[in-house]
């Protein structure tokens, strides 16, 4: 059977975010075909830093060129390279960030989109992102042969920005990991606040790069507006630096939230469900995303959520979260308040998120990939 060829790059080199959602696809993908033979596209990799094989059928093809070098020789020199350089021919070439390399003609494509934040919020961006971004997606959009977008608003997003064909769109919604489930144990949990700086006061957790996108200047003013009442209350921010970050930490001092923020930088996932399962709730009043993993993880380990009412949050939170908008910071404040004093109300929520998490796994995902492939190129 001729190979599928999938770019695991993002899995490679980023340890949260899209980085995440490829390397679990590939995991939960190897579980559920054990025979199909796929490549492992990597750029910038040696192959002796590459981890085990997810499965017997899987096999690396890495590159010690990196991504940027393919960006610039691929997307804005335009070399017809084809990605079988060095995956060798395959019957179906998955791209899973937002970009399309050159294929072989006659190779079916399938690329994954995960947002258009960068054209629905371009405040969020970087000028030269942007730039890119502009230029180069829609370009991939309109190469590929199939698109996955991980939810409906994304795909919603790609019809009305892009005039994609509403039948060229696949939604593959994603799943949540078995790891994340509370965790009962004080002392695992202590051991996690002590390993990144959390002192000993309750907190409220967001999730997710510290950048504008993520709304996080917002957050700490509906902290501040919270009053005397929840003085005690601290905020961890959860996430690796990112871009345009400076007004961010600049809003602590700002605030007067001095001792009262933490910054843990990017938290290892094995790490992240204590976390969740220590915090009075999740506040993620993002300004858009692309599907929201941090919701999805908070509900698992029976934490309340608020978050933003914008993109694909109401998509993935159902009913079982206080639903605010993101740019309404005393609506976020009276939200938080909600879920800080009404302890009805938290219950309720972890009710009901045990069962709207209950909806995603990735096992169900995998299946969805596969018919996508053999629609696209069916085995032979």
């Amino acid at each position: 059977m001729p190979p599928i060829g999938i770019d695991y790059t993002a899995a490679y080199e980023q340890g949260a975010g899209i980085g995440r959602y490829v390397r679990e696809l590939i995991r939960a993908l190897a579980a559920e075909d054990p025979e199909t033979p796929y490549r492992l596209f990597v750029a910038g990799a040696s192959r002796d830093r590459l981890p085990a094989q997810p499965g017997a059928n899987f096999s690396w093809r890495p590159t010690r060129i990196t991504p940027l070098w393919f960006a610039r020789l691929w997307h804005r020199l335009r070399l017809p390279l084809p990605v079988e350089t060095f995956t060798g021919r395959v019957r179906l070439f998955h791209a899973t960030d937002f970009t399309l390399p050159p294929t072989l003609p006659g190779t079916p494509t399938l690329l994954t989109v995960h947002d258009l934040s960068f054209v629905r919020a371009p405040e969020t961006a970087t000028p030269v992102l942007k730039a890119y971004l502009d230029r180069v997606v829609p370009r991939s959009v309109a190469r590929a042969t199939h698109v996955l977008a991980d939810s409906q608003a994304t795909k919603d997003d790609l019809i009305a920005l892009y005039g994609t064909p509403p039948d060229k769109v696949t939604v593959l919604l994603s799943g949540v990991s078995e790891q994340f489930r509370r965790v009962e144990d004080p002392a695992a949990r202590q051991a996690v606040r002590e390993r990144y700086g959390i002192p000993p006061e309750p907190y409220i957790l967001s999730v997710g790069t510290v950048q504008p996108r993520k709304n996080y200047a917002r957050l700490m003013e509906a902290l501040a507006m919270l009053g005397p009442s929840a003085a005690q209350v601290h905020l961890v921010i959860a996430g690796g630096r990112g871009w345009l970050d400076s007004p961010i930490y600049g809003a602590v001092k700002t605030l007067g939230l001095e001792g009262r923020v933490h910054f843990t930088g990017f938290v290892a996932d094995e790490d992240l469900p204590a976390l969740y399962s220590d915090a009075l709730c999740l506040a993620y009043p993002s300004l858009y995303e692309g599907f929201g993993f941090p919701v999805l993880e908070a509900f698992a380990c029976e934490t309340p959520v608020v978050t933003s009412k914008l993109s694909s949050m109401p998509e993935v939170a159902g009913d079982a979260a206080l639903l605010v908008d993101p740019y309404d910071v005393a609506a976020l404040s009276a939200a938080l308040g909600r879920l800080l004093s009404e302890p009805d109300l938290r219950a309720e929520l972890v009710a009901r998120g045990k069962r709207q998490v209950a909806q995603f796994t990735w096992q169900r995902t995998a299946r969805d990939l596969r018919a996508v492939y053999e629609r696209l190129a069916p085995g032979k």
